[in-house]
């Protein structure tokens, strides 16, 4: 990254971002008004909030990998606690915030998976790829927070309140901010990145999907959880952005004011892989994102993508990732180093897979069915 490029300021970014989202109708920062604040989302069930509830994810998004160093079932119970208690408004922690939409999804590194049996699914971890410049301090770790909330205040405030526990210990966080909400289908919508393009809008959509390439269906421990990915992207976004806009397309594959893709039809449509022109090229060129990543050239289910803009330590991408099965993810980031053309526009600073546990309640503590308390 170009050091003499000038960034907006984060509070600039965040303020752009919420008035975006202003802008496209949803609840993007707190009110005065009650009735406009964005109601509670539920956080109990078969699943974890913070996957696909709420369907239009909120504004703001706080991510934390952290350490263990104590009993790891007694403390995803305490944590649930903790989740169940902010999330209704109870904890004195949250100084007099409204909790709002609030959602924190836990998940646990492959570390304390391959304790209870390495063959589990998240035992695995994630390899190092191409155009990484990590820290061993910003690689993987114990515990994932994922906390999202439409108030920007909010997730800063849980995160320390969460990580106040004894035994537990931060090794590195991102923020970041989704922008404008784009209609994709069927009331789905997908954000704008930093580059200017529609990020995020093929995935595991319809329950059929998801029971396919998202929940872990077995064994019994994991049943309703989910593989996790978690990536902090910086882009070079003034080098992108100097080129010209079809440049930038065949680079996505995608129109960037439409998000259609470049072989036609509707934003939530798959694209044609096979679509030429006359002479004989292909639409979607041989290098664009969408096709180097799409399921079929892949050879591997959908990911459901809930990725975040960030603006510091610098302009990039909080890339987030669920899927069943970490095989999805690792050979579509092989497909995208072979030949794709976004992918030298990035460099990945911080990076950690990790089994997002299944949904628990107040009678079914948080980690109970891998790490009893």
């Amino acid at each position: 990254m170009n050091s003499a490029e000038r960034r907006p300021s984060r509070r600039a970014f965040l303020g752009a971002a919420v008035t975006a989202g202003l802008a496209a109708g949803c609840h993007a920062a707190p009110v005065s008004d009650g009735e406009n604040r964005p109601g509670p989302i539920v956080p109990t069930g078969a699943h974890q909030a913070g996957i696909i509830a709420p369907q239009q994810p909120q504004s703001h998004l706080l991510v934390v990998s952290a350490e263990v160093s104590v009993a790891p079932g007694p403390l995803l119970a305490g944590l649930g606690r903790q989740i169940l208690a902010a999330t209704a408004g109870k904890d004195e922690r949250l100084l007099g915030l409204p909790a709002g939409d609030l959602t924190v999804t836990v998940g646990v590194g492959p570390r304390l998976v391959r304790a209870v049996s390495p063959h589990l699914p998240g035992a695995q971890d994630l390899p190092p790829a191409a155009r990484e410049e990590i820290a061993p301090a910003d690689r993987g770790g114990d515990l994932l927070l994922q906390i999202c909330a439409s108030d920007p205040l909010v997730p800063p405030i849980v995160a320390a309140a969460l990580l106040a526990t004894p035994g537990v210990r931060e090794r590195w966080r991102q923020s970041g901010a989704r922008g404008p909400h784009i209609p994709v289908s069927d009331g789905q919508t997908a954000p704008r990145n930093v580059l200017g393009f529609v990020d995020g809008i093929i995935g595991p959509r319809t329950p059929a999907e998801q029971q396919r390439d998202l929940w872990i269906a077995g064994p019994a421990p994991v049943a309703g959880g989910t593989i996790a990915v978690v990536r902090r992207m910086v882009l070079d976004v003034a080098r992108f952005a100097a080129l010209p806009v079809a440049e930038q397309e065949a680079v996505f594959g995608r129109r960037r004011d439409t998000g259609v893709p470049l072989s036609g039809g509707a934003i939530g449509d798959g694209p044609e892989l096979g679509a030429k022109t006359p002479d004989g090229r292909y639409l979607v060129p041989a290098g664009a994102h969408i096709r180097r990543a799409h399921a079929n050239v892949v050879g591997a289910g959908l990911m459901l993508r809930r990725s975040y803009s960030m603006d510091a330590p610098a302009p990039g991408l909080l890339f987030v990732s669920f899927q069943n099965d970490l095989h999805t993810f690792t050979a579509t980031l092989a497909s995208m180093e072979a030949a794709d053309e976004l992918l030298p526009f990035t460099t990945t600073t911080a990076s950690g897979t990790f089994l997002v546990l299944p949904g628990f309640d107040e009678h079914r503590p948080l980690g109970s069915t891998l790490l009893p308390a």
